[in-house]
């Protein structure tokens, strides 16, 4: 009797499948399964940061979307023609404007000149009539005839004492009467010129001198009658501090900016300049850089430049503010970047140099204004280094959901 093997339950399979077939099916399924279990283990971890929070840490590549809005570039030299804006006024022009007092007390008895007058040098402004002139002029032809009476007498002692009809002491007393009458002379004299009596008036001979007490108040120098402040009939006192007239070149005007410290090394004296002002906004008035100051304000730390603007329109007017643009780059190299790529947090400036390919590494810098879309590098960057030029904020943004 045969003996039979007990009966088995065997597995469904398909038409045409072999146990074996089975067997490695399952074990593939199972397999798979374990690659897939593995893998969502992974993606539930933490992902490492390496968002930079500090200065000189280095930051996670940003985003896809973040990186398609990132440049960079390279630190270089700015180009030849850059400006340094400086922010100024509007002046007279100096030695090309006077204050004009009365050097003497009296009245006015006319008036020449009026507002806005053009005028020579040596045209008369006003005439006034002093008592000092008088005066003066009166001691002058007192002392002119007591030095014509001690000349005489001294030659005439002379004479005696050749003669030896004089003693010695009386011919001393004449020679001492006529030193002391040149002197008080001398003194008449330089009254009546410090009173702006003409000098070749005062040498002419006595009785052809046209010596009056009125003075002639004339203008030192060619321009217009910015100010007036004297009528007919007005008395006048000879102080310094009562202007009567001022009298401007207009042709040629300054501009006094304030230069900082950090931007002296930029400018000099003949740099060509531009200025603008707020009432020609599409005006530039050619300038020339004319004098660089030396010393120091404590307060603001800058320094006082001037420049000349030609002004022969008279569209300048003193007293306005000013931008003065001064072209800087042919006289030193200036390492500059866009303002974009410079962020202030807390006070502070920094960039982000790229490192490693896409790394970035947030850097402390220090910088200035330069132009209208550039910063000028004073610290913290050589040539040569690349940075992020644009998409700084969004890197920025990044760290702080990061952090």
């Amino acid at each position: 009797m045969t003996a039979h093997a007990p009966n088995k339950v065997d597995a469904p399979r398909g038409p045409g499948q072999s146990p074996g077939c089975l067997f490695r099916s399952v074990a593939g399924l199972l397999v798979l399964a374990g690659l897939c279990l593995a893998a969502c283990g992974k993606g539930e971890q933490p992902a490492n940061s390496d968002a930079a929070t500090t200065p000189h840490t280095k930051s996670a590549p940003p985003s896809l979307e973040a990186a398609s809005r990132v440049e960079t570039g390279l630190v270089d030299y700015s180009g030849s023609q850059q400006d340094l804006t400086l922010a100024g006024k509007v002046a007279y022009g100096e030695d090309r404007y006077s204050k004009i007092s009365s050097p003497l007390q009296g009245r006015v008895v006319e008036v020449r000149a009026h507002l806005g007058d053009r005028v020579k040098a040596g045209a008369v402004l006003l005439v006034v009539d002093s008592p000092d002139i008088a005066q003066a002029y009166s001691e002058y032809v007192k002392e002119d005839s007591d030095l014509q009476y001690a000349t005489r007498s001294y030659e005439l002692a002379k004479d005696l004492y050749a003669n030896k009809a004089l003693p010695l002491k009386d011919l001393k007393q004449a020679e001492n009467e006529l030193i002391k009458a040149r002197a008080e002379f001398r003194r008449a004299k330089e009254r009546l010129l410090s009173l702006r009596i003409p000098a070749e008036e005062v040498n002419k001979p006595l009785d052809k001198q046209q010596i009056t007490s009125r003075f002639e108040m004339k203008s030192p120098l060619t321009g217009i009658v910015v100010e007036r402040a004297v009528t007919p009939g007005q008395s006048v006192g000879g102080d310094v501090n009562q202007v009567l007239f001022t009298v401007a070149d207009l042709d040629m005007l300054q501009v006094v900016a304030d230069v900082y410290e950090r931007d002296l090394a930029l400018v000099k004296e003949g740099q060509f300049a531009k200025v603008k002002v707020e009432a020609y906004p599409d005006i530039e008035f050619p300038a020339t850089v004319a004098s660089i100051g030396d010393v120091v304000d404590p307060a603001s730390r800058t320094i006082k430049l001037r420049a000349w603007v030609n002004n022969q329109d008279h569209k300048l007017k003193p007293e306005m503010f000013a931008r003065l643009h001064i072209q800087v780059g042919d006289a030193t190299r200036i390492l500059a970047v866009p303002k974009e790529a410079v962020l202030e947090v807390d006070g502070k400036q920094y960039v982000y140099v790229v490192e490693d390919g896409n790394r970035y590494v947030k850097r402390e810098i220090k910088a200035a204004n330069f132009t209208s879309d550039q910063m000028r590098v004073l610290e913290g960057l050589t040539p040569g280094q690349r940075i992020v030029t644009k998409g700084a904020v969004l890197i920025k943004g990044q760290e702080v959901k990061g952090g």
